[in-house]
């Protein structure tokens, strides 16, 4: 152990004497909302007349769009048995600006700077629970956050030169409907279009089929002639499938398909070349190319009928579509 300054075991408090409902734990990472420092601590209840409990209301800080404020209780808050100690709260602020009936779901987390070891004892409710704040319940914290008597000694760095820091964060937990739903067909949607490719229409750099529905959405065929094979830069014949309303279709999504791309001649039984895959498809992701060697046109009887046929079989296997929820 590190001989500089070694905290005292029986002094760190523990969240079983707190809480059972209160966990605490060590970080050395900076409260992410908001931080309280306090210098000449010993003078700071001398601000406090008579017999009026010590108390210190932070600025107002926003997280999560509500506003929030540190209570901070130097002496303990009594009515919540924190003589004693010191008492540390994180309050919603500003509720008259919230609407008839307000709930804010929120983890909120308590802290206290370890100046010599540079970590913050952090407290929060246990096992991650959420906690709902309401027109009855507004606060939320530890009145025995730390023992006066564990603050005030020097070897645990919570006060140094009587300064101290404490810090909190709020995340409020905010439900936006927003999800997708996966569905997984018994019965696959099938569709299958053929096209005919024509000698004429190679006299162009591309060509594009006619729309084919398959399920709720168009697709439609492409065939490049003059394109560059992504596998050794010659010359080939791509074919691409993609849909082709998807910008326009609601609900937009993705879908899983399993398709088939072929090219055959006139003759039945006639020589064909083709390809099976199943990919995404997505409106980042709309199609998909296959490249047919160009020596495959050489082979087919289309010199001499003065055709030939691309096919695409698509098969719809799963469907997911995003949602929002209401408000």
């Amino acid at each position: 152990m590190d001989k500089k300054v070694e905290r005292r075991c029986d002094s760190i408090p523990q969240c079983d004497s707190i809480s059972p409902e209160v966990a605490s734990f060590t970080r050395s990472i900076p409260p992410a909302h908001y931080t309280f420092k306090v210098e000449s601590f010993s003078k700071i209840l001398k601000m406090f007349p008579g017999n009026k409990e010590a108390k210190y209301d932070s600025d107002v800080f926003e997280s999560g769009g509500y506003k929030w404020r540190l209570s901070f209780y130097p002496n303990g808050r009594n009515i919540c048995n924190g003589k004693g100690s010191i008492s540390l709260y994180v309050v919603i602020a500003e509720t008259d600006s919230l609407p008839l009936g307000w709930e804010v779901n929120a983890i909120c987390r308590l802290f206290v700077l370890d100046q010599i070891r540079g970590e913050y004892l952090t407290f929060q409710d246990a096992n991650g629970k959420v906690r709902l704040f309401h027109a009855m319940n507004t606060e939320w914290g530890v009145p025995q956050f730390v023992s006066l008597t564990t603050f005030s000694d020097p070897f645990n760095g919570y006060l140094l030169e009587d300064s101290c820091i404490f810090g909190v964060e709020v995340f409020v937990i905010k439900c936006t409907g927003k999800g997708e739903l996966l569905s997984i067909l018994d019965f696959p949607i099938t569709g299958v279009c053929t096209w005919e490719i024509t000698t004429s229409s190679l006299r162009y750099a591309e060509d594009v089929s006619k729309e084919f529905t398959v399920g709720e959405h168009k697709w439609e065929l492409k065939l490049c002639r003059n394109a560059v094979s992504n596998d050794d830069g010659k010359s080939c014949m791509k074919l691409f499938l993609s849909l082709c309303d998807w910008e326009t279709h609601p609900p937009k999504g993705k879908l899983y398909a399993k398709y088939t791309l072929l090219v055959r001649d006139r003759k039945v039984g006639g020589y064909r070349q083709d390809v099976t895959d199943h990919n995404w498809f997505s409106t980042s992701a709309r199609g998909y190319v296959y490249n047919f060697h160009r020596g495959f046109l050489d082979r087919t009887s289309m010199l001499l009928e003065g055709s030939f046929f691309v096919e695409a079989q698509v098969e719809i296997m799963s469907v997911v579509t995003n949602f929002t929820g209401k408000k």
